[in-house]
């Protein structure tokens, strides 16, 4: 791995980056019920990546103004376009717990971080309960530029701060049992709302799952920061899954249970939806979500909805069949 300092990229060149804004708005709203229960929400891809207005920008503004955190860019992963501006990824994504629109920006405020613990667990020989002191401590942290790729068919580039996953593997040493691993995101439903209706029918908390050779695999990553700063609450502080080849919601935010199990676990959006959200969730451009295309992509941009976005192919694997294309041969 070389690490060299350079300017990062939303320091050289703002076109073409994602904000801030238009990261954080990813998930969808539940419509109607059926079957056992619950349907997704049969909205268009235009309907869901619309940009919104973002209200106070000073107020939005303040919510990434975190930390520092200090980390070489590891110039191994490259990424063929500039980063997503700061602010419009900061105001754009989806973060379910604590609503379905793409405003969740000021919802997610109200996550509570003091004394973050994230407990490790299951099958494996070294269980530890760690603070998020210890895991930026333990973990030598690093900077990867990203691709991002939501199922909605929107796409951005995010320069992460973490590390990876493999260095908790190394540390926690899973037993031969251990075939996958669960993550589960913090959940207080006095203070995470949902989406409004169909209460209790949900299956909080919101958890996803890979395999143990997934989470082996190199670009598999904890993000503890984005922009060379803190992860800001909407992004999923204090940690948050990255998995850049598969599809958005496969990163589950704000962790604070990993379980190594010997089954495959149940996750959030595949127990409501699975023929929508599947449990391996890989960027696939010849595999159509139910409702639309897969085959191209809208990057973040500027403008009153997302037709005026620059869109351009999706690559199988969002770009790194290199990377994980052998995980599934």
């Amino acid at each position: 791995m070389v690490l060299i300092r350079s300017p990062k990229p939303w320091q050289r060149q703002r076109q073409r980056m994602t904000s801030e804004t238009v990261f954080y708005q990813r998930r969808r709203l539940l419509k109607g019920l059926g079957g056992m229960g619950i349907g997704m929400a049969a909205f268009s891809t235009a309907s869901c990546v619309r940009q919104s207005k973002t209200g106070d920008p000073s107020e939005l503004a303040a919510t990434f103004k975190t930390s520092r955190l200090e980390a070489e860019r590891n110039t191994r992963y490259t990424v063929n376009r500039s980063a997503t501006p700061q602010d419009l990824a900061a105001g754009y994504n989806n973060f379910y717990e604590f609503g379905g629109n793409k405003q969740i920006w000021k919802a997610a405020q109200k996550l509570p971080l003091n004394d973050w613990q994230v407990e490790v667990t299951g099958q494996v020989n070294n269980p530890r309960t760690y603070n998020v002191d210890d895991l930026k401590q333990r973990f030598p942290l690093e900077e990867r530029i990203y691709r991002f790729r939501c199922v909605e068919a929107w796409a951005m580039v995010v320069p992460w701060v973490g590390f990876p996953m493999r260095a908790l593997l190394k540390e926690v040493e899973p037993k031969a049992t251990a075939k996958f691993v669960r993550f589960t995101s913090f959940y207080d439903p006095a203070v995470c709302p949902g989406p409004g209706f169909l209460p209790g029918s949900l299956p909080w908390p919101y958890t996803e799952g890979l395999s143990i050779a997934e989470m082996a695999n190199e670009l598999a990553f904890f993000a503890v920061g984005i922009y060379g700063r803190e992860l800001p609450k909407q992004h999923g502080a204090p940690l948050r899954m990255v998995l850049p080849w598969k599809y958005g919601f496969k990163g589950a935010k704000s962790i604070v249970k990993i379980e190594f199990l010997d089954q495959q676990p149940a996750t959030f959006w595949n127990s409501l939806s699975p023929n929508e959200y599947g449990f391996t969730a890989n960027v696939d451009p010849k595999v159509p979500h139910p409702r639309w295309s897969q085959s191209q992509e809208r990057l973040l941009g500027t403008g009153s909805n997302s037709y005026a976005w620059e869109k351009q192919p999706t690559l199988p694997y969002n770009g790194y069949e290199e990377y994980v294309g052998k995980l599934y041969s």
